[in-house]
């Protein structure tokens, strides 16, 4: 049957246009082992400098707001910032713990340092229910702002980056009924008493994706949504407004300079379009007007400072030709400093079973990603991928460590591997990207579905058969990553002081038994390959800017500081030393005391071309090789750039 089901389910996910991840069984994967160290002493700043007001580990340059400059993220000090994490959690969907994350408080701490120490992530999506937000029309539960500001302020302790998202899959779970094969989320239940919507009925689907184009209530819901039928957007924009002016009343300020923004609306989409409407005129005429309100109300709440992370229509992308529609805000103009834009992407084809037969192999990704950066180029900002995964368990589980690896490979560089040495002048900026999700409950819940005592759901992520959790809780209740630690916790540019040229990196994460290598060093390039071996290694290359602050990449877990070996223009060293004003390379703990680290690369010019490759190969490299892997690097980066 699991057979038959998937290829039935290819053949309606073709028919029926639907672009959501599928759901499948779950089945728990391995724990991978993680490593940590302690962090080496926080620095002090330079000469006359105050320390940074901020979680434990901070130095000067940290805690800055984050703004959007020159179509990149950029802290105070003017470096390039990429965001890096999850989505936190699709909890929020289910009624178990009231539409929070979170059961509790210290659920969240154990959550974010995990997620910085476990998972290398420096920001996260947060979710949070309009349902819960606003249960009666017109009054705003400040009792449910009150919990989800508390638990956001564990991950801004732990020295992680906050953009909230109003959530929001198949418009509400009250169209559902208690029988019903499905669930939504959203949409508290008076609005959708005031539709009077019919009995929902997706016929013949096997996907739960396939409600959106579908289920006559669910189109129907949304049509009203973008129609402000009943007044429903003006309550949602209330509601909105309310909730941004609780944060940044009850957030002190150097928590509220971690906030980076909003997601108003997860995965928009018309319902139904108009006569004569197409996917593009609908964002133009409904989509950004919308959007526009919003911003007017992140405004009004003292957000001024602070972008809307916009999402075209979500089938703008799809990989599938079916499903695709024409859109990713085309008419909006240059975006500017005010709106991010936000997109989703999950691969259909390998998700479907039928239309991907194989896993997915190096630059698998590296088009479809390109497109994202394309886009946000062309609209004068920053992108962020702020969904993205696989199924961990089912049928097409299998093609998970392929998929997430060319996936990461795609945020990093819009190369693929073969080509990266060769054309890196190519490489394009590195993309942020919050993977969907991080889930402390994974396979572990407790879930009514639909209020049906007599649907308990308690596998995966106990909502319409998903299982993507990074992350779980194992039986002494220590929080352990379902996939390889080698591809979720990576060396990545977390701040680049100038201008990011190119990067890569090579996790040598696992299939199986097997390691992927995907970007070996060129032979042309014999010490680095030889420094190198069959470690994993990062390579970054920037030009320098204006400002004091150093360049910083993170440093996973894994990477024991003594045994780690940077080659850069600005140093040579095995066992990078602690941090100080002093020293061009050297390491220092990440912002919250969770253990992390980072390593730091100081310039002292402006406008210079820089390189920095970092690599856990070595064991104890003698200083000649070093040189020799140095001046390689050096005559590469002058011919290349």
């Amino acid at each position: 049957m699991p057979n038959l089901r998937t290829r039935l389910l290819a053949v309606l996910v073709v028919l029926g246009g639907s672009l959501v991840t599928a759901g499948v069984p779950p089945a728990t994967a391995a724990t991978p082992p993680a490593t940590a160290a302690t962090p080496p002493a926080t620095a002090a700043g330079p000469p006359g400098s105050l320390p940074a007001a901020g979680p434990p580990g901070s130095l000067w340059f940290d805690g800055a707001p984050l703004t959007v400059r020159g179509g990149r993220f950029t802290d105070g000090q003017g470096r390039e910032i990429v965001l890096r994490g999850y989505n936190v959690s699709g909890e929020t969907k289910l009624a178990e713990n009231g539409g929070l994350p979170f059961a509790s408080v210290a659920d969240a701490r154990k959550s974010a340092t995990a997620l910085r120490a476990l998972g290398g992530g420096n920001a996260v999506r947060f979710l949070l229910s309009w349902a819960r937000a606003e249960p009666e029309r017109g009054r705003v539960d400040t009792a449910y702002l009150a919990a989800a500001t508390e638990q956001m302020r564990a991950f801004l302790d732990a020295g992680i980056r906050v953009y909230p998202d109003f959530h929001q899959d198949l418009y509400s779970r009250h169209l559902f009924g208690p029988d019903s094969w499905y669930t939504g989320d959203g949409a508290p239940k008076w609005a959708v008493e005031a539709g009077r919507y019919p009995k929902e009925s997706c016929g013949l689907c096997l996907f739960w994706g396939q409600n959106i184009t579908q289920n006559a209530p669910v189109r129907e819901a949304q049509y009203d949504f973008w129609h402000n039928s009943y007044g429903v957007q003006d309550a949602f924009l209330a509601t909105a407004q309310a909730t941004m002016a609780y944060l940044k009343q009850h957030l002190g300020a150097g928590e509220f300079a971690g906030i980076t923004g909003f997601d108003p609306y997860n995965e928009p989409y018309a319902g139904t379009y108009d006569s004569g409407q197409t996917s593009r005129t609908w964002e133009r005429e409904l989509l950004w007007p919308f959007y526009e309100k919003f911003r007017a109300r992140m405004d009004a709440a003292g957000w001024q400072d602070k972008p809307a992370f916009v999402e075209p229509n979500l089938f703008w992308n799809a990989n599938i030709s079916t499903q695709k529609q024409e859109g990713g805000l085309l008419d909006a103009g240059t975006l500017g400093p005010g709106y991010v834009l936000s997109t989703h992407f999950y691969d259909q084809k390998a998700i479907s079973g039928i239309l991907m037969w194989g896993k997915a192999a190096d630059g698998q990704y590296a088009a479809d990603f390109a497109a994202v950066r394309d886009r946000a180029s062309a609209a004068g900002t920053a992108a962020v991928v702020s969904e993205f995964g696989h199924p961990l368990s089912g049928t097409v589980a299998d093609k998970a460590p392929t998929v997430l690896k060319a996936m990461y490979q795609a945020l990093d560089s819009r190369l693929d591997g073969v080509s990266w040495w060769n054309r890196p002048a190519d490489s394009g900026p590195v993309l942020s990207g919050t993977q969907w999700q991080w889930d402390l409950y994974s396979g572990r819940h407790h879930e009514l579905m639909n209020d049906n005592p007599g649907k308990v759901r308690t596998a995966g992520d106990a909502w319409n058969d998903e299982d993507l959790s990074a992350v779980r809780l194992d039986d002494a209740g220590t929080a352990t990553l379902r996939q390889d630690a080698r591809l979720l916790d990576r060396l990545y540019p977390s701040a680049t002081a100038g201008t990011t040229l190119a990067f890569t990196y090579e996790d040598r994460s696992r299939d199986g038994s097997a390691t992927l290598t995907w970007n070996p060093v060129p032979a042309a390039l014999p010490n680095v390959a030889k420094l190198v071996g069959t470690g994993r290694y990062g390579l970054l290359v920037w030009r320098s800017g204006d400002g004091t602050a150093p360049t910083e990449l993170h440093l996973p877990a894994s990477f024991p500081p003594a045994a780690t070996t940077v080659v850069s223009d600005l140093g040579t060293v095995y066992g990078p030393p602690a941090h100080t004003s002093a020293t061009p390379v050297g390491l220092a703990p990440e912002p919250g005391g969770t253990g992390s680290r980072r390593l730091l690369l100081t310039d002292a010019d402006s406008g210079a071309l820089h390189f920095a490759l970092v690599t856990d190969g070595a064991t104890a490299p003698p200083a000649d090789l070093l040189a020799a892997a140095r001046t390689e690097l050096a005559g590469w980066a002058a011919a290349r750039f």
